[in-house]
């Protein structure tokens, strides 16, 4: 009896000195130590103690191991990360509403303040690339258009309408830098050299405006074609108050 109460005796020392002292919960050499204590199951063995997380890739998609535990993965870590109108707090893109350069909006630009679109813009020197400022947006600068001016029968005066019309043109020719042909024509009643006559001075009579207008004389030339050139072949009124004109053409 006491021979086997030896033995049984021995056989624990032996077990106890090739396994180790019993681990305490949460304590491991290898994540299968956690496994199989309660309460660790999931995690893996970090210095010798069951953690949730030793490295990023110890978790899930969209989270960052921080203090061995998985938190959600930040935002963004430099304003450069966020889109732009926003900036980088605290791991998380906000509104950003001040600035003072245009690096603090990312894909923006500073604008009064503030953050804005790339194209926004409050005046044509907040634009490049040739666009100017309109409604708010860097575009490209709209062609603007000549257009013709009309007259009365026998006429070589320029009525409201005329000179509307005549504004805008001075307003292009300026803008576009352009030089003009001012060309005066005539419906097709009475003589061809009164007509020409009456060319030239509906053509001379524009000149006149458009230079009160600003633009330059040397810019713009007249001619006379006389009734030869109508643009309506009827016969009647509504022909004829078509071809009482003078075309402002590019040159």
């Amino acid at each position: 009896m006491r021979v086997r109460l030896l033995l049984a005796a021995g056989l624990a020392v032996l077990t106890v000195a090739l396994t180790g002292c019993p681990k305490k919960n949460g304590e491991c050499d290898t994540n299968d130590d956690c496994k199989g204590q309660q309460g660790y199951e999931n995690d893996v063995c970090v210095n010798k103690h069951c953690a949730e997380c030793g490295a990023d890739t110890d978790c899930k998609t969209g989270f960052t191991c921080q203090a061995n535990k998985c938190v959600p993965k930040p935002e963004c870590s430099t304003n450069a990360d966020c889109g732009a109108g926003k900036k980088c707090e605290n791991g998380a893109c906000v509104a950003s509403n001040t600035c003072t350069t245009n690096a603090d909006c990312p894909g923006g630009k500073c604008l009064g303040g503030q953050c804005k679109p790339a194209n926004a813009c409050a005046a044509d020197t907040d634009c490049e690339g040739g666009t100017t400022c309109q409604d708010g947006v860097c575009a490209a600068p709209q062609q603007c258009q000549l257009e013709k001016v009309h007259f009365g029968f026998n006429e070589a005066t320029l009525d409201d309408s005329s000179q509307s019309i005549l504004k805008t043109d001075a307003d292009c020719i300026m803008k576009r830098k352009l030089s003009v042909e001012l060309q005066g024509n005539a419906d097709e009643r009475g003589t061809a050299e009164y007509n020409l006559h009456l060319g030239q001075r509906r053509a001379e009579s524009v000149k006149k405006y458009l230079e009160n207008l600003g633009v330059e004389a040397k810019k713009m030339k007249t001619i006379s074609f006389g009734k030869e050139r109508p643009i309506n072949p009827g016969h009647d009124e509504s022909a004829w108050s078509e071809n009482r004109r003078v075309d402002v053409v590019e040159k």
